[in-house]
């Protein structure tokens, strides 16, 4: 059994930064890749960023330059920063992660950006 526990999600204005972490637990050794879903109001679960166990990242073009995926194997944890923070970014953010053919999600935690 694999839990996933995001934290790091509350309101800020826009123009603001956040971290989110995502700490993986249980029966886990090593990750395939582990990253974020953005899921906006009425709208559908879209990939932000992932990274690798061996650390190659990916960033949606729409996050490029203002969010930072990078994680910590030792922990089992993955952090996403978050700079320059737009009201569109709001919404829940889901942790992932590929374990061989097994997806894991965390619960979800909710990122509010204030006008």
């Amino acid at each position: 059994q694999v839990q996933l526990v995001e934290s790091g999600g509350r309101l800020v204005q826009a123009g603001g930064s956040l971290r989110l972490s995502c700490a993986a637990s249980g029966r886990i050794f090593s990750y395939d890749r582990m990253g974020w879903y953005h899921q906006a109001p009425g709208k559908a679960r879209e990939l932000v960023a992932s990274i690798t166990g061996g650390g190659s990242a990916y960033c949606a073009d729409s996050v490029k330059g203002r969010f930072t995926i990078s994680s910590d194997n030792a922990k089992n944890t993955v952090y996403l920063q978050m700079n320059s923070l737009k009201p569109e970014d709001t919404g829940a953010y889901y942790c992932y992660a590929d374990l061989r053919v097994v997806r894991y999600w965390g619960q979800g935690t909710q990122v509010t950006v204030s006008s």
